[in-house]
């Protein structure tokens, strides 16, 4: 029963960033000692989190705690297939969203054909 619980929510997370186009990566402990206790995730930053917990970073990743190790994946996507002579992308780190605006006016939005995650 455990393994299909297990392999059931592997699906639904597969599945779930297929949908949703985002960048992750999984980091796996590695303790300094063999034997030594794992007691939670240190974070890029140094910070502990209990295991079972989520974060946001400042570089717009989402985060999660796991035994085994960290999973992060990535909160926003990156336009693509716009007009890169006329126009800029602009990344705001307060709402982890890209702005395509005209180069010469950013008042001015541009169309966007595409985004990558």
């Amino acid at each position: 029963m455990r393994m299909k619980t297990f392999l059931a929510c592997l699906l639904v997370l597969s599945v779930s960033v297929a949908v949703s186009n985002a960048a992750c990566y999984f980091q796996p402990f590695k303790p300094v000692n063999p034997g030594d206790e794992i007691k939670g995730c240190y974070d890029s930053e140094g910070e502990l989190h209990e295991f079972g917990s989520e974060w946001k970073t400042a570089n717009c990743l989402e985060c999660s705690c796991f035994r085994d190790g960290i999973s992060c994946c990535s909160t926003y996507a990156t336009p693509v297939g716009y007009d890169e002579e006329k126009c800029v992308s602009i990344f705001n780190k307060e709402t982890c969203t890209y702005e395509v605006v005209e180069k010469n006016d950013h008042s001015k939005t541009c169309p966007v054909y595409g985004m990558v995650g």
